[in-house]
């Protein structure tokens, strides 16, 4: 399994932005804006805190086994293969969904929050780019806790003659 670039997360992100300014700015010429739905930065936010509370508690499973403690549970490898799924794709999509509500915040940051609606949909909009950034920052903290060690020695055993 391959692990998350940076980049690809942020080039997401970019494109996604990008895209959704010129779509609203588009969409804005008839007249209308698409709206950016208030649980959009709950769920985001609910996302995040699973992942976060799945690393931290592997981390902790990890951390007793490594010191050999007698009540120790262990981690089921396919379980913390499973995670870092998760928390892959959700970091993705994440990236994706973040982008498209940054490129309508830019949007209506750039054409002006004279009226009410306006600035609330600025407000969830933020708040939703701020949720999915929260989820690549637990998913990416996820995938560092279930990363196996670097083992050095059985990879000059294979590559050796």
């Amino acid at each position: 399994m391959k692990q998350l670039r940076i980049r690809v997360l942020f080039g997401l992100f970019a494109v996604a932005g990008v895209l959704a300014w010129a779509g609203a700015r588009l969409w804005d010429t008839f007249g209308t804006l698409p709206r950016v739905p208030v649980a959009a930065p709950i769920v985001l936010g609910a996302i995040a805190a699973v992942l976060a509370a799945t690393a931290l508690a592997m981390r902790a499973r990890f951390k007793a086994q490594r010191e050999r403690q007698p009540d120790a549970k262990g981690v089921d490898p396919l379980m913390a293969a499973r995670a870092v799924v998760f928390g892959q794709a959700s970091a993705l999509v994440a990236a994706l969904v973040a982008g498209m509500y940054g490129g309508t915040f830019v949007f209506l940051l750039l054409d002006g929050l004279d009226a009410g609606p306006r600035r609330d949909q600025a407000i969830y909009a933020g708040l939703s780019v701020v949720a999915g950034i929260a989820v690549v920052a637990a998913a990416i903290f996820l995938e560092r806790v279930c990363k196996l060690p670097e083992d050095d020695d059985n990879d000059q055993a294979l590559s050796a003659p």
